[in-house]
């Protein structure tokens, strides 16, 4: 994989991840459904950047399939937090956007490699 257009989406919305769970931390005093937001709103990223050096189409398909699992877990915990009030509706909307987004990208390289198989 080559610059990735994926690769730097999950980087960037990682780093929104961890800060919106700082923010959390520090002035919600969150810490269970933060903890599970950052690990799997870093994991996406973390998955993707696995995949880049996996052993086979197979391997690549598993590992962003996995990627894909953690965001939309991701956005569980995004729903949650919106719907406990601990986020507002303009975070919720920013974040599940950019997760979509990122949704939207891995459904289309999993079906591409599929396709290629």
């Amino acid at each position: 994989m080559s610059k990735s257009i994926l690769k730097d989406k999950s980087y960037a919305f990682a780093i929104l991840i961890v800060k919106l769970s700082q923010s959390l931390v520090n002035e919600k005093k969150e810490y269970v459904l933060t903890k599970q937001l950052l690990r799997s709103g870093t994991a996406i990223g973390a998955l993707i950047r696995e995949a880049e050096f996996a052993q086979n189409k197979a391997d690549f398909i598993h590992k962003m399939s996995i990627s894909l699992k953690e965001a939309n877990e991701t956005l569980y915990w995004l729903d949650l937090l919106r719907d406990t009030d601990y986020v507002t509706e303009e975070t919720h909307l920013i974040h599940c956007n950019l997760n979509s987004e990122l949704v939207a990208m891995l459904v289309s390289s999993i079906k591409t490699t599929k396709s290629k198989i």
